[in-house]
């Protein structure tokens, strides 16, 4: 009798010591991952790499038995054992995670406990469309949902919540990353209250006595100056030159509002009809601000346009390279013309000193650009 009861705690014995020795190295034990090459944008995400994605309302039972079914794991049982060994079976997070070559069990539960999901680029560029960040999602509708395709401009400003009668403008360029499945609504949203804090931010820090009642018409100056110049260093010159135009009642004069107002039909050559007829965008016609903004305008663009540079111009051309020639008079205007654009020399010309490259932003220069006629 003694006998058997010892060897029964013998046996018993074994066994503990062999399955604290089996959970000892499946710890030990990296996930037998089966990774298929990658290919297209996914591969920006990184190859060598597999994808898991923890559901709503994933248990680390659930989890154990999808990693499991994959032939990832040895052992569902040992897994769940880990997780609560380590007080991580609560701790899941919902997403798409990318799972390396070399990881352990540990690792993983690290890892979808963690929240660090893979996350997918949506870039707006300053001086872009609004159009153009719809289309920037919608070539994504691999990796988002869209909910947006099938509604007008006034629409989707309603679904967003937005209270303007036009989207242009109404989102901040930058890069933005989201987990996959994000919604397009979800991203515009977060792009306009990006906008939102920004011009709010700017606008508290705006100068005096500038010639703009509210923050939307900062921003459509801003737009303006996004479009006129991708020089940096030249944003706050720009917006001067059209604050003082404001002041003085002159119109602005400047291309970019004319090529925005023609739509689909500029063909890329801005000719003397297009600057004669009338649009609402047209500022060689109106006067004062076109009625919405042009483009998406970035941070530095929105403070250059409320707090411009002080000086006398009202003039200003391309010289080619980029930056511009500004003027305090028509004739000096007219004589940088005939230099830049004309490539006429004029004696007359005023030297001035060119904006250096290093301050070449996000912006877009029109080319032969300007203010004033």
């Amino acid at each position: 009798m003694v006998a058997t009861l010892l060897t029964l705690l013998l046996l018993a014995a074994l066994a503990g010591w062999a399955g604290w020795g089996w959970y000892q190295d499946f710890q030990q034990q990296p996930l037998a991952l089966d990774i298929e090459p990658q290919s297209g944008q996914d591969a920006e995400q990184g190859s060598g790499q597999a994808t898991f994605t923890v559901p709503p309302g994933a248990t680390i039972r659930s989890v154990a038995h999808a990693l499991a079914d994959r032939g990832w794991l040895s052992s569902r049982f040992l897994f769940t054992l880990l997780a609560y060994d380590r007080g991580q079976q609560n701790a899941l997070k919902v997403g798409e995670y990318a799972i390396e070559p070399g990881m352990r069990p540990g690792d993983v539960l690290d890892l979808l406990t963690s929240g660090r999901s893979i996350q997918f680029p949506v870039t707006f560029i300053p001086g872009s469309t609004f159009r153009e960040a719809l289309a920037a999602i919608r070539q994504r509708d691999d990796v988002f949902e869209i909910e947006l395709a099938d509604l007008d401009d006034v629409q989707i400003l309603q679904r967003l919540g937005i209270e303007q009668a036009h989207p242009e403008g109404m989102l901040y360029p930058d890069t933005y990353l989201f987990d996959r499945g994000t919604t397009d609504t979800e991203i515009l949203q977060r792009a306009h209250r990006r906008l939102q804090a920004v011009l709010a931010e700017e606008w508290t820090a705006r100068a005096k006595d500038l010639p703009l009642q509210t923050p939307y018409e900062a921003l459509i100056l801003a737009s303006i100056v996004e479009k006129e110049t991708a020089l940096a260093a030249e944003r706050p010159r720009i917006a001067g030159v059209f604050v003082r135009r404001l002041r003085k009642g002159m119109r602005l004069q400047t291309d970019p509002t004319v090529i925005y107002g023609m739509g689909d039909t500029f063909d890329g050559d801005l000719r003397r009809a297009d600057l004669e007829r009338p649009t609402p965008y047209n500022t060689y016609v109106i006067s004062g601000l076109p009625p919405t903004p042009i483009a998406l305008v970035g941070r530095e663009a929105i403070a250059a346009a409320l707090n411009p540079a002080e000086g006398d111009a009202l003039y200003f051309v391309g010289r080619g390279d980029g930056s511009h020639h500004f003027s305090a008079t028509l004739d000096q205007h007219n004589c940088a013309v005939r230099h830049y654009q004309l490539n006429r020399p004029c004696a007359r010309l005023q030297p001035q000193e060119t904006a250096p490259a290093s301050s070449l932003a996000s912006g877009e220069d029109t080319g032969s650009g300007g203010a004033g006629q």
